[in-house]
């Protein structure tokens, strides 16, 4: 009884470590295509911090167009800021009377004052749309970028171009190939 007991632990434990070894030499992107919450986690990564989930599909080159698109949103919106607050303190110093502002030659009436400073708000404001637009778009590009991962592609399931001279003159036919092999 006891070399019975003996022997299934030894077994167990065998079989134990064996696939702890099968799971040891999976490289990381085996691991991560195998792991369902991959892209769940690369979403709440890309949310804590943009580009964090590219990281962790290890798609590093979207990084650059991710903080390009934050980045210049980011500008674009201080930058629209900066010049609505300008065209407010000048309508604000010709209501109190003074006249020695940088706009002093080129625009003459109040009006103007008051359109300019709407523009800007009104492009400072879309400056916000394009960076929470760009913030989405990383977390859903993190997202389906894991589940693509996951995707199991093989040479089953072709498409390909297709270029054949026709026969009646010296026209090029162009096509496309869809294989399907069972």
């Amino acid at each position: 009884m006891k070399n019975k007991i003996l022997l299934i632990l030894i077994l167990s434990i065998s079989f134990v470590s064996a696939q702890k070894l099968e799971l040891d030499t999976l490289t990381r992107k085996q691991r991560l295509i195998k792991d369902p919450l991959t892209p769940s986690k690369a979403a709440f990564y890309s949310t804590i911090v943009p580009g964090l989930g590219q990281i962790y599909t290890e798609k590093y080159w979207k990084l650059p167009i991710i903080y390009g698109g934050l980045g210049a949103s980011g500008y674009y919106y201080f930058y629209q800021t900066k010049q609505m607050n300008s065209f407010r303190d000048i309508y604000k110093r010709r209501i109190a009377g003074y006249t020695d502002d940088k706009y002093a030659n080129r625009i003459f009436q109040n009006d103007q004052l008051i359109q300019g400073m709407n523009f800007h708000k009104r492009y400072r404001d879309l400056a916000v749309l394009y960076f929470m637009g760009f913030y989405l778009l990383n977390i859903l590009d993190a997202n389906v970028g894991a589940h693509l991962m996951q995707f199991n592609v093989n040479n089953q399931l072709t498409l390909r171009p297709q270029l054949e001279p026709n026969l009646l003159n010296t026209d090029m036919n162009y096509g496309l190939t869809l294989n399907i092999k069972f």
